[in-house]
């Protein structure tokens, strides 16, 4: 067992943690679990998705709004080269300064690692408690095997 003090300080960063994080835990849960189908396709969906579950799986997928790689779409298109009937070849607009998804980016890998300290944090409360620390052992064995099985 630990002493209290450790169990307190423990049960305080897994709380500041887990509060900081939920709200991108629920987005991307959700995001996954609507992806899982593939409900943010025409083909998933059975017709034109919803716009909310386009934005989430853009968000999700892309660390971008679904405007944002729209606009990179609009700078990718080949110039037509017009060169060949005495036309000079225009030259391509000056790429516009789209968002950096680095920061994005950045706060996806920092909530992994919270939610992976997160969940590390919670075992280890739960496996504190001497009342239901067998029922959590197969919780987390079950939880461990159950995926793997459901793949096979």
């Amino acid at each position: 067992m630990m002493k209290a003090q450790t169990m307190r300080q423990l049960r305080r960063i897994h709380h500041y943690i887990g509060v900081f994080f939920t709200p991108a835990i629920l987005l991307f849960a959700l995001s996954g679990a609507l992806q899982t189908f593939r409900l943010q396709e025409e083909k998933g969906y059975g017709g034109t998705p919803p716009t909310w579950i386009v934005w989430m799986a853009s968000v999700h997928k892309d660390s971008a709004t679904p405007r944002d790689r729209g606009a990179e779409r609009k700078e990718q298109r080949p110039v037509a080269n017009v060169a060949e009937r005495g036309q000079p070849i225009a030259k391509p607009a000056p790429a516009s300064s789209k968002p950096s998804r680095l920061p994005m980016q950045v706060f996806v890998a920092l909530l992994s690692v919270g939610l992976s300290i997160s969940s590390v944090l919670g075992v280890m409360i739960a496996l504190n408690n001497a009342a239901t620390r067998r029922v959590s052992i197969l919780m987390l064995i079950i939880g461990t095997a159950l995926p793997l099985l459901l793949m096979v």
